[in-house]
């Protein structure tokens, strides 16, 4: 099937735009295909001729040494919940002013001077007593929302509450102490 003249510019000038990166390149596949073949030899065309007929009925699949290929495992996922009421001592930040009434994981929207708190490990609801470390001060926080989406980092707190334990603008963070005091769905 023939093209028209200015085809082949429009489609190369598309492929080399940033505007459009995210439109799948297909020359890539085939590239890959090309040098698992070479690279692998005999069990990379096998691998390609099985993909036309479906499931292959052969046996185990074998990797480049001739070994049978291990079931890919799923990876784990980092922390989970932890319904334990177990006390936990790090890293505490606050919400930007910007987060001020977007919606939270719980569905209520941010308080920049409400007691809601964000953690990656406690269940939403849970009401927690957090305590800065350097200066002994506490204050009861709910947890509404998750993150903080930083490593090392337990907390987010509401400005208003960082402001109650002594968290200020200009240290952005402090180390903590966060004790569970309810936790939805803990057995007694």
């Amino acid at each position: 099937m023939a093209h028209c003249a200015g085809y082949s510019r429009r489609m190369s000038s598309l492929r080399n735009s940033r505007r459009h990166a995210d439109l799948p390149d297909h020359r890539g596949g085939r590239l890959l295909l090309v040098l698992l073949a070479i690279g692998l030899g005999g069990p990379a065309a096998a691998i390609a001729d099985n993909a036309e007929e479906g499931p292959s009925q052969a046996g185990p699949v074998v990797n480049a040494d001739g070994q049978a290929a291990a079931k890919a495992k799923p990876k784990p996922t980092r922390g989970g919940l932890d319904r334990s009421g177990r006390t936990r001592v790090g890293m505490a930040s606050f919400y930007s002013d910007r987060f001020a009434g977007r919606r939270m994981a719980d569905g209520t929207p941010m308080h920049l001077h409400g007691n809601g708190a964000a953690s990656l490990t406690l269940p939403l609801g849970t009401t927690a007593r957090v305590t800065n470390m350097e200066t002994g001060e506490s204050a009861m926080v709910v947890v509404r929302d998750r993150g903080p989406h930083v490593r090392g980092r337990i907390i987010d707190l509401s400005p208003a509450t960082a402001r109650l334990i002594g968290i200020t603008r200009r240290m952005g963070v402090a180390r903590v102490e966060v004790v569970p005091i309810h936790v939805p769905g803990q057995k007694p």
